[in-house]
């Protein structure tokens, strides 16, 4: 089984750019893409019924704003909509989806570099998850959270990390989530596959810096440390286009 996720910054954007043609090619068996930037009635019908999958949606309020999608090849046991805190769901940030041996979350985490404010917001909703994730492991649950969660954890994960390090995304107080989060025992996939590697899965359109692969990455896939055994493996895929952000991929047993 192949599961991704892609912040594809807009998915009208990305129908545009062959998405479809790159589904029928991929063939992810679970895909959580994130910032689709749609409402309800915006859906159009070939991306609301792709072909041998089915599809869940959660929308922001705000119209052109972040929200979330699912594409799944097996119909998941059930699919919940928000964590269940409105100051978070109104913004179409979570999709949980439960199938026979795994909880999947996909999940599109706040940029904090907007305002003081926003940053506070963002750390909040790192404190929610973290605790849902921790109610449903208790529970027996194994977990695969995947998404865009706007923090690169280590030096390694971008280009230039002395120049980011007061900038949100890789500001202290963030990367210490993650340390949190790993010391909870949860496993970055990736990154416990292939501890030295440099990969990137996103890069600011604004300054190109794709074409210098001046990238962070801040895209991942992680799994509770009881599941771990069944990850196959973990990749990157820096050669896809569409968006400011590529696909990541966990591959399971």
């Amino acid at each position: 089984m192949k599961v991704y996720s892609w912040n594809i910054n807009g998915l009208r954007a990305i129908q545009k750019k062959g998405f479809l043609d790159w589904m029928k090619q991929e063939k992810p068996d679970i895909i959580s893409l994130q910032e689709t930037k749609i409402q309800a009635e915006q859906l159009p019908e070939d991306l609301k019924d792709i072909p041998g999958y089915y599809s869940y949606f959660s929308f922001a309020e705000k119209k052109g704003y972040s929200g979330v999608a699912l594409y799944s090849k097996e119909e998941p046991l059930s699919v919940q909509d928000g964590i269940g805190i409105k100051r978070f769901d109104r913004e179409g940030r979570v999709l949980v989806s439960e199938f026979p041996e795994f909880t999947f979350l996909g999940v599109y985490f706040p940029n904090g570099k907007m305002s003081a404010e926003r940053l506070q917001y963002k750390l909040d909703f790192y404190d929610e998850i973290l605790d849902y994730c921790e109610g449903l492991r208790n529970k027996g649950k194994n977990l695969i959270v995947s998404g865009d969660y706007n923090t690169a954890h280590q030096e390694i994960d971008l280009k230039n990390p002395r120049a980011n390090e007061k900038r949100s995304g890789f500001l202290p107080i963030e990367r210490a989530w993650l340390d949190k989060f790993i010391a909870c025992g949860y496993v970055d996939t990736f990154r416990k596959l292939y501890p030295e590697q440099v990969t990137y899965s996103w890069w600011d359109y604004r300054t190109r810096a794709r074409g210098r692969n001046a990238g962070w990455r801040i895209d991942y896939h992680f799994v509770n440390q009881e599941f771990f055994s069944r990850v196959k493996d973990a990749d990157i895929l820096t050669d896809v286009l569409g968006s400011d952000h590529c696909p990541v991929v966990l591959e399971l047993e």
